[in-house]
């Protein structure tokens, strides 16, 4: 991989585990939640306006990530609500590709190198790690980070075997990012109901989260036709030590070597997984 392509996949990396900080760090986290996902639906409709629309036989897929993406933010709110970025993070994104790599090998016969397993078990051995600290946050956060791992790992499967039936992948990215829309309406409605209302600075911060979000995944799409897969998924799960360091510069979670190392081990599993 060339500097180039590095340094890009560094920056997506640093961009997602930027936009989960905005979401431990403000008090309206069902704002900026709702900010985001609403960012996620004006991309996806101006990408369903120029792109084919997905092949047939995508469409379930589609329909089954949207769902389980309605599920990862109501997730996402509570665990951030309940637990330290630097533990509920590493925990969730460490987890979702060694489920995919477990149910790969259980549902389709996918074996694991030797490197692969050995990833597998630094992942499962950094999570552990993570879990087990002492002092933590709130027992239910580990919980909720774990669902969030397992449903990641879902919604991943369901679109990697979507989108290679779509025959439009930036067809299949828009209809699932414009099926987002429902979660900003059911939170300002619901809001509204209550008769609060968004503060112009969640709104603000939830927009940067979205096109956070999304110029991350744009960029580490772009990578991918320029540099090796495998390499290119390694690099992006830096995003673990990243979140791990935010959460220690900006929300002073501790202990700081506990978690650093942990959160390094999860990385090294991950980026072993990858290369496999």
């Amino acid at each position: 991989m060339g500097l180039g392509a590095l340094g890009l996949v560094l920056l997506a990396a640093l961009l997602h585990a930027g936009w989960n900080a905005l979401i431990k760090a403000v008090d309206d986290r069902a704002g900026v939640l709702a900010a985001v996902s609403a960012a996620h639906a004006v991309l996806g409709l101006c990408l369903v306006l120029v792109s084919p629309v997905p092949a047939s036989a995508s469409w379930p897929a589609i329909a089954t990530s949207a769902l389980l993406h309605y599920v990862y933010y109501a997730l996402l709110f509570r665990a951030y609500r309940l637990g330290d970025l630097s533990q509920v993070y590493p925990i969730s994104r460490g987890l979702a590709p060694a489920a995919v790599a477990l149910a790969a090998a259980a549902l389709i016969g996918e074996q694991l190198p030797p490197a692969g397993w050995v990833g597998l078990a630094c992942v499962c051995a950094g999570i552990g790690l993570l879990a087990v600290r002492r002092n933590p946050s709130s027992p239910g956060a580990i919980g909720f980070a774990v669902a969030l791992g397992l449903l990641i790992a879902a919604y991943s499967v369901a679109d990697g075997l979507g989108v290679r039936q779509s025959q439009s992948v930036f067809g299949y990215m828009g209809w699932l990012f414009l099926l987002e829309f429902p979660v900003p309406l059911v939170i300002a409605l619901n809001r509204r109901l209550r008769g609060g209302h968004f503060r112009p600075r969640v709104i603000l911060l939830g927009s940067l989260g979205g096109v956070s979000a999304v110029t991350a995944y744009g960029i580490v799409l772009y990578v991918k036709t320029i540099a090796p897969l495998g390499a290119v998924s390694a690099v992006r799960e830096s995003s673990v030590i990243f979140a791990a360091l935010i959460g220690i510069v900006a929300f002073r979670e501790r202990p700081i070597l506990s978690r650093l190392f942990a959160s390094a081990v999860v990385a090294a599993g991950v980026a072993a997984l990858a290369m496999t």
